[in-house]
Order: C-alpha cells, then sequence, then structure tokens
C-alpha cells in the first residue's frame, strides 16, 4: 500500500490490487445488478448522484474472492464489513462531493447508525480504465486519482480522535467518455452481521 503524503488525510492506494479476469467478473455481477444509486439524506438536488448500484451476492465465488483480498490487506474483521457494493458510471454520470460517513444529527443518522454504528474505512477498487474523466477527486487535498483496471484506493473515513474527517470530501467525477466500474466496501465501528 502506497500512502498519500496527505497531513488531514489518511489515504492510501495499491496498483494490481484485483487481477483482470477478477475486475471482468465483478462488472458482469454489476451489469446483471444495478438499478439507480440513491444517497442516505436527501438534499433535493435529483443530480446529486447518477450513477447505478448493485448489491454482490457474498456467496458468488467473484465476492469471495474479493472479500479474501481485501482481508489479506486490510486485517478488518469480515463481521464490521457491510456488504461489497458494486457502481456504473455511464457517460455524463457522476457523484458530486459527498463523504461517506453519516452525518452526525442528519436525518438518517439514527436509522443508519444505530446498529453497526459510524463508517469507518472505505475501500475501492476500480475495475476498469475509463476513456475520459471519472477520477475520484479528494478537494481538500487537492488530488484526483484517475481509474486504473485493479487499482485499491483506501481511506479513513475518521479522524484521529474518532470524529468523523470532513477532509474526506471527495467527487465521483463525471465520466466524460466510456463507463467506469468500482466496486465500494465500507465497514463499521461494531458488527453488521
Amino acid at each position: 500500500m502506497q500512502r498519500a503524503p496527505l497531513a488531514k488525510l489518511e489515504l492510501f492506494q495499491l496498483k494490481g490490487f484485483l487481477p483482470p479476469e477478477l475486475c471482468r467478473d465483478l462488472i458482469a455481477l454489476i451489469d446483471a445488478g444495478r438499478r439507480p444509486s440513491t444517497i442516505a439524506d436527501a438534499n433535493g438536488d435529483h443530480y446529486f448522484r447518477t450513477s447505478e448500484t448493485c448489491d454482490l451476492d457474498p456467496a458468488h465465488p467473484a465476492v469471495r474472492d474479493l472479500e479474501a483480498r481485501l482481508f489479506a490487506v486490510n486485517g478488518i474483521n469480515p463481521a464490521y464489513g457491510e456488504p461489497v457494493q458494486g457502481q456504473r458510471y455511464a457517460e455524463g454520470q457522476e457523484f458530486k462531493a459527498h463523504t461517506d460517513y453519516f452525518e452526525p444529527g442528519g436525518a438518517d443518522f439514527d436509522r443508519y447508525c444505530s446498529v453497526a454504528g459510524q463508517r469507518t474505512w472505505t475501500f475501492m477498487v476500480y475495475l476498469n480504465e475509463v476513456e475520459a474523466g471519472g477520477g475520484t477527486r479528494f478537494g481538500v487535498a487537492k488530488k484526483i486519482i484517475q481509474p486504473e483496471t485493479g487499482k485499491l484506493l483506501a481511506w479513513n473515513n475518521r479522524r484521529p480522535d474518532g470524529q468523523p474527517n470532513p477532509n474526506t470530501l471527495h467527487h465521483g467525477m463525471r465520466v466524460r467518455k466510456g463507463v467506469k466500474y468500482v466496486i465500494t466496501k465500507w465497514y463499521r465501528e461494531r458488527p453488521w452481521q
């Protein structure tokens, strides 16, 4: 894992985390089960998140392989992980600047955090390269990571004191040409299962 030299954000990347054949298998699963993406706290902007999402079957061999690789890299007890999601971004689609943690005091905070607690870490894997656009921009850090087949991106959603870190604000930038596929795995403070 390579850590980005940032003071306000723990951000890591690992190129070649997934082999191309596993990426292709995961893309096929996303295409088979995708639906319009949603956001936790509606903000009135119907174009805030325009991608499609798929919850992946934990029993599928490709998903089990992915989960084993994630555990080998992060050592986080799998019980603390949410189910793996896949996202598909067609041309023109994006996810505007957002954080992955649930906003304390937000309309749905209790609904999403009462059992397993707040999100701690995000692990995201790019499954393909995009012809144009589709990078992930961390605005405060002034850093854009470009999609690359099999590349893992991971960040801690908390500050050292355990509070949510607003410096994790990131933007799934608009795909200008092509289609982008990613896998997202979130971890919580307490067991999800």
